[in-house]
């Protein structure tokens, strides 16, 4: 029989490298328990945490000869290398599912989908709600754009007119532009619907650009394979990591831990396993999608910084709408 790769499984579905965490059987979802939970949060958002959107559009016409990273909010980033500019994850929509159901957004988008410049590179991750917007794929200003996914993803744009898409497996590369881009594995899974259960692939990004790594992760738990992508790909320059959606107790038996999300401590000792001398967080402050704190994770993000060597410095936290040059970030 021919052999395949260790995550494609015989009935056509995907699963975690080996050696990655295992959900545990006592973990008990349910909406009424998390509806209950989710009202004792204190949604007040602070004022810096949102930079005014005429000030969000000013920088980004201001670096637009430059490269730079710009936090549109979640997992969603501008970032411009070269003359190619990458968009990550867009979601544009006041709710993080079908129509009009799933968690609505307390921050909007930095800007509206009309108002993003030019994109060369659209980069998705994964099939979840809150990274994959049909909404957001059919209203986007340039279908021309080139598109990478993994396995089996490619559909929802084709069907919405996209002609230059590609898919990819764990491992494979492609080079556009100046740039070469690398799928790589991440500890997490897919779903939409309760009949496609890890039927499509997800995975990071590894962008190179001139002898420097960008590290953009897809939702992930911590697993041993990092100190292998550390090994093979390190040192990274900057890794983009989840920081948030990680507390589900009283429905886990353990508080502050999922093994589909890193928390804060998990996210910077991944960026040490990767060898990456900056860390940013990210997929925190936006929408409520688990139970911790809504301004807990930047805290915990930025306190752990020392545990793991990391100058506080090096473990970076953005505002919604933040345009930094790439130069103030990558010495």
């Amino acid at each position: 029989m021919e052999s395949k790769p260790y995550h494609h499984l015989a009935d056509g579905t995907f699963k975690n490298p080996e050696g990655s965490p295992v959900r545990s059987s006592s973990f008990n979802w349910s909406f009424k328990v998390f509806n209950e939970e989710k009202k004792k949060l204190d949604i007040t958002i602070p004022d810096d945490h949102v930079i005014n959107k005429i000030d969000v559009l000013k920088n980004l016409n201001k670096y637009k000869t430059g490269n730079y990273i710009a936090w549109i909010g979640h997992a969603t980033f501008l970032i411009k290398l070269g003359e190619t500019t990458i968009i990550t994850d867009p979601v544009f929509e006041k709710n993080m599912g079908p129509l009009i159901f799933g968690p609505k957004r307390y921050v909007d988008p930095a800007i509206n989908l009309d108002e993003i410049p030019n994109v060369d590179l659209f980069l998705l991750t994964h099939n979840h709600y809150d990274h994959l917007s049909t909404r957001t794929i059919q209203r986007f200003p340039n279908k021309k754009a080139k598109v990478l996914t993994p396995l089996r993803l490619g559909k929802y744009f084709t069907r919405n007119g996209y002609k230059n898409v590609s898919e990819m497996d764990w491992y494979d590369e492609i080079e556009i532009n100046d740039l070469k881009i690398t799928l790589v594995p991440a500890v997490h899974w897919s779903k939409r619907s309760l009949w496609d259960t890890n039927k499509t692939l997800w995975g990071s990004f590894i962008i190179e650009y001139k002898g420097k790594k960008i590290f953009f992760a897809c939702d992930t738990g911590y697993g041993n394979i990092y100190k292998d992508l550390g090994k093979k790909y390190g040192p990274i320059d900057l890794t983009l990591i989840n920081i948030g959606a990680y507390n589900f107790y009283p429905m886990s038996n353990i508080k502050d831990k999922s093994i589909y999300h890193t928390n804060p401590e998990e996210a910077v000792e991944i960026g040490k396993d990767l060898n990456s001398k900056k860390i940013i967080g990210m997929h925190w402050g936006t929408v409520v999608l688990s139970l911790e704190p809504i301004f807990e994770p930047p805290k915990r993000f930025k306190n752990s910084a020392k545990l793991f060597g990391y100058d506080p410095d090096d473990v970076i936290v953005f505002k919604i709408g933040q345009v930094e040059p790439l130069e103030n970030i990558i010495k």
